[in-house]
């Protein structure tokens, strides 16, 4: 969308200089900007691979505020006038280091976790942690998006380099800039039940370009597709999103300067994003990456769950595995062509083990476990039994780490950090280097909850685990089941 807005802008620009450059300002200024994350702890920037190229991890975040008449008016539900916004919609896109694929994974807005401390950048509140009951939309009212970007953070271990956020009449002026996204049921929907619960959609069987209030219905529909629940809602949501990033690459109905220009003012309007990304330039920019990736390379997922009750929690083993493919940078439609790397001795000497100095940091925490009590320290002493005097427990808030890492900042420092991984066993390819710590760093991963060396890692299973229901961004057929009973 921003690229093809930006063609319009550069065509302002060239004929004359002086319009383009106040129309330029002029969407500058329609952007809004908030904080990334408000949380306490970042988590670790991911390994730049042999080329020296890096993933991007963006938040997409849909908001339910009724802070506007025209939001209160598409929103309905006059309890909620003036209350928080929830995040009801939360997508995690991933951009591939070498720009090759993409993946999309969304959480139900009901999922219960953690929340961690945020703290709101306008006026200084703090929420403190929560429970690991909370549900995962609630974090948008603890202090803004970035409160929303930590509590990923904090669950998936993946580093977020940008958010984007859009509210409900954001997405109407959109769709209507657009012309329009082609969808399909297999049957005539109206999303309305005799209590008047749903979103009000009505559609003939078949495929209908909807658009204006009707998309957001679309995006909103529960009651009526398939068992009702968001998570069907979020495959609705999907199929939405690759039916329109293939009509933006075809460039249909958007050859109009006029409407091109509709556009992009519409879209800088309904955007909030963060700094990172607060200017039109930067925004094309992202564009510009992001339409390297394929829909056949594009891959949408739903964060693997189970029940708890009427709510939803992360699928004990799958939920960490799709982290993890997301962390590793790894393809979730199976087309990566890996080579194990090998592993390499640094050219830097180790120091005596009694002169190197690391901190312990407990990262046995993981998305369905509490961390390990005393881990720290406990490895700690253990360190300083075979010889690494030196080594010391961090005491800050437990981390979320699949399996133990040493970190070192400094090429001077990685024949260091190298010599501790060999001390207790641990594979160099798990030594690695970051701006995220400023001294040698070990993190006690969930696979050494207990005992004197990690679990020995089997062998690694890649695949994108059944249960996150993924779908592929060039299904042209992909259809939403409707309910008989929501059928006319």
């Amino acid at each position: 969308m921003l690229r093809w807005s930006a063609s319009i802008l550069a065509v302002l620009i060239l004929g004359t200089a002086g319009a383009g450059y106040l129309y330029y300002q002029h969407l500058n200024a329609n952007l809004e900007t908030d904080d990334l994350n408000l949380g306490e702890h970042r988590a670790p920037a991911p390994t730049p691979n042999s080329a020296g190229q890096t993933p991007l991890n963006i938040l997409l975040i849909g908001s339910d505020a009724r802070d506007s008449k025209e939001n209160q008016k598409l929103g309905g539900a006059k309890e909620t006038f003036g209350g928080p916004p929830l995040a009801d919609v939360q997508m995690l896109l991933h951009l591939s280091a070498d720009r090759s694929n993409m993946s999309v994974i969304s959480m139900p807005r009901d999922t219960l976790l953690t929340i961690p401390k945020c703290t709101d950048p306008d006026d200084g509140k703090v929420y403190e942690e929560t429970g690991p009951r909370a549900m995962t939309n609630e974090s948008l009212g603890r202090g803004g998006p970035g409160c929303t970007v930590a509590t990923w953070e904090r669950l998936t271990n993946i580093h977020i380099d940008h958010f984007m956020m859009v509210d409900f009449s954001g997405v109407v002026s959109m769709a209507d800039a657009i012309g329009g996204v082609p969808v399909c049921v297999d049957k005539n929907i109206h999303s309305r039940d005799s209590k008047g619960h749903g979103s009000g959609l009505k559609l003939e069987k078949g495929t209908t370009k909807v658009k204006g209030e009707q998309a957001l219905q679309w995006l909103r529909t529960r009651y009526g597709f398939e068992d009702g629940s968001d998570i069907a809602r979020a495959k609705a949501q999907h199929m939405y999103m690759n039916s329109l990033v293939r009509m933006l690459r075809e460039n249909t109905g958007l050859t109009s300067p006029g409407r091109l220009m509709n556009l992009a003012d519409n879209a800088t309007r309904a955007l909030k994003v963060d700094p990172g990304i607060g200017s039109v330039k930067k925004l094309y920019d992202l564009g510009n990456e992001l339409k390297k990736v394929s829909p056949e390379r594009t891959t949408m997922t739903t964060m693997p769950f189970e029940y708890s009750g009427s709510r939803v929690v992360p699928k004990p083993g799958d939920a960490e595995q799709l982290f993890r493919l997301v962390r590793d940078d790894i393809a979730l439609d199976g087309k990566d062509d890996r080579k194990k790397p090998k592993e390499k001795l640094s050219d830097d000497p180790a120091a005596p083990d009694a002169e190197i100095a690391l901190q312990v940091r407990n990262g046995t925490r993981t998305a369905t476990e509490p961390p390990a009590s005393g881990r720290a320290s406990a490895v700690a002493k253990l360190l300083a039994r075979k010889g690494f005097a030196k080594a010391a427990p961090d005491a800050a808030s437990a981390l979320t780490e699949a399996r133990t890492v040493i970190r070192f900042p400094t090429v001077d420092l990685e024949g260091d950090a190298q010599r501790v991984a060999k001390s207790l066993g641990i594979p160099l390819s798990s030594v690695k280097k970051s701006t995220d710590v400023s001294g040698i760093t070990l993190v006690v991963g969930a696979d050494w909850r207990e005992g004197d060396r990690p679990e020995k890692p089997k062998k690694r299973d890649d695949a994108t685990p059944d249960s996150a229901d993924a779908m592929n961004g060039s299904d042209k057929k992909a259809c939403m089941k409707v309910d008989p009973n929501f059928t006319w």
